[in-house]
């Protein structure tokens, strides 16, 4: 078993964290990683309060382990931020504020209610922004990830992130799938990793089959930063961040067409839709890491977190022994 910060602040045996999706986690997928010892987090940024504290009953009757619910600073509301802290998760995570936002009254707010403030930073000036803020827990976001990240690379952020902050544990995300990755992670002086595609290949993912297995066929490379998906979606701008997805047959149609999109938005809009809820990933959006390439199976996400943290003490184990021996 891998003993680090994190498992011992958070109380879990895995130092293993799903990242919180919006409309890419559920009830059942945040107590799966949970109950088997990681620590699952909700996104819930795209539901309203009822369907927050709906979620977060789920979840607790599936597990009584400790769950994170995971808020995007830059556009949600004070309905729905009292409602993350009326629900009393053991982790508050937080990601994408504006440079005016005042995280520092966040984190105070956080411990009020005797929970840990957990911050993703795609920047070493965010890190170290969250850990003047207080936060409990950094997460350092490589622009390998899915989904929303910024522009800078994994390895280089993930080093400078922990050399700055060391009085506080630093996760590391964006491209690791595996127990190699997480050993690696550790290895650079992290504290434990935050997986998000990884967990899209499960049984608990609301994506549907053909997202599934869309992520199964890519071989990383098929990825590519754009702007398309927050152009077709809610409009809003975030703050520094683009979106990794994978370069289908929808994206290859709108690439360098983004202001004819913006015009089309409503025309275009409910065709991806249909697209997602018919499984075809060639005409929806799907938002992966360029770690896709390293998975090949959907597998339960309870036995997908023992699995990884397993094969990660193996490596740690191993390649101690065959390179510096004893």
């Amino acid at each position: 078993m891998i003993k680090t910060r994190l498992t011992d602040l958070l109380g879990i045996r895995h130092p293993i964290v799903l990242g919180g999706m919006s409309g890419a986690t559920t009830a059942e997928l945040v107590a799966a990683v949970s109950g088997a010892g990681g620590l699952g987090t909700l996104g819930v940024s795209s539901m309203s309060p009822e369907d927050i504290r709906a979620a977060v009953e789920k979840i607790r009757l599936l597990t009584d382990r400790p769950f994170g619910l995971n808020l995007l600073l830059f556009g949600v509301d004070e309905e729905q931020i009292d409602a993350v802290f009326a629900a009393r998760p053991r982790v508050v995570a937080t990601a994408w504020p504006r440079p005016e936002y005042d995280l520092r009254a966040l984190a105070k707010r956080v411990h009020e209610t005797g929970a840990l403030h957990m911050h993703q930073a795609d920047t070493l000036g965010e890190a170290k922004r969250a850990a003047e803020a207080g936060a409990d827990v950094v997460v350092a976001q490589g622009t390998e990830g899915g989904g929303h990240v910024g522009v800078m690379a994994t390895l280089p952020l993930a080093r400078m992130v922990i050399r700055a902050i060391p009085n506080v544990p630093v996760l590391v995300a964006g491209g690791i799938a595996d127990g190699a990755g997480i050993a690696a992670a550790i290895v650079l002086g992290a504290d434990g990793a935050l997986l998000g595609t990884r967990f899209l290949a499960t049984n608990e993912s609301p994506l549907p089959d053909g997202y599934k297995r869309a992520i199964l066929e890519s071989d990383g490379h098929d990825t590519l930063v754009t702007e398309i998906p927050d152009i077709l979606g809610s409009g809003n701008v975030w703050p520094g961040a683009y979106a990794r997805v994978r370069r289908n047959g929808f994206i290859e149609e709108w690439l360098g067409r983004e202001g004819e999109l913006r015009r089309r938005r409503s025309e275009v809009f409910p065709q991806v839709r249909a697209a997602r809820a018919s499984g075809d990933a060639d005409r929806g959006v799907l938002f992966i890491g360029e770690d896709a390439g390293l998975i090949d199976s959907i597998e339960p996400a309870g036995a997908l977190v023992e699995h990884l943290a397993a094969e990660a003490e193996a490596i740690l184990r191993q390649r101690t022994r065959d390179l510096v021996g004893g």
